[in-house]
């Protein structure tokens, strides 16, 4: 036999055979996307406040290492410029380590913010489908054509 299947035909046949709302399918899609968006706007967020925090820590590095760069005449005062610079690079770094703490708990909060909504309005259409579901009831099977 030589008859050519029509494939857009046989899924459009196969998929009317089930009583399944498609609509839900790409209200699923869409909600998919939006929640994608969220979450990549926190995560880039975060990566432009790390980088700024990230920038100012190097400045901060280069400014020192500069200071430190004059060379000292005495041996005393040398010693004394290694001291002052690693004093300031542990408080700098504290200072930067605080700052990304922050940031990453900015993420985590405004990650849970969007997952619970999302969640709350994945609440909302399953329950607006089973309201739906329940008063259109359909034939469970289709005839065949």
């Amino acid at each position: 036999m030589n008859k050519q299947l029509d494939m857009s035909n046989l899924m459009q046949d196969f998929f009317a055979a089930f009583p399944i709302d498609v609509n839900a399918f790409q209200d699923a899609s869409k909600n998919s996307v939006v929640l994608g968006e969220k979450l990549t706007s926190v995560a880039l967020n975060a990566a432009e406040k790390s980088a700024e925090i990230s920038n100012i820590w190097t400045k901060q590095t280069l400014a020192k290492l500069n200071d430190l760069s004059k060379n000292p005449v005495e041996p005393s005062d040398y010693s004394k410029s290694l001291t002052d610079f690693a004093s300031a690079q542990a408080e700098v770094a504290a200072e930067n380590i605080a700052a990304y703490a922050e940031v990453a708990k900015k993420v985590q909060m405004d990650t849970v913010e969007v997952m619970m909504a999302a969640g709350k309005d994945l609440s909302e259409e399953a329950s607006e489908a089973m309201k739906t579901a329940t008063a259109t009831p359909k034939p469970a099977t289709k005839p065949a054509k």
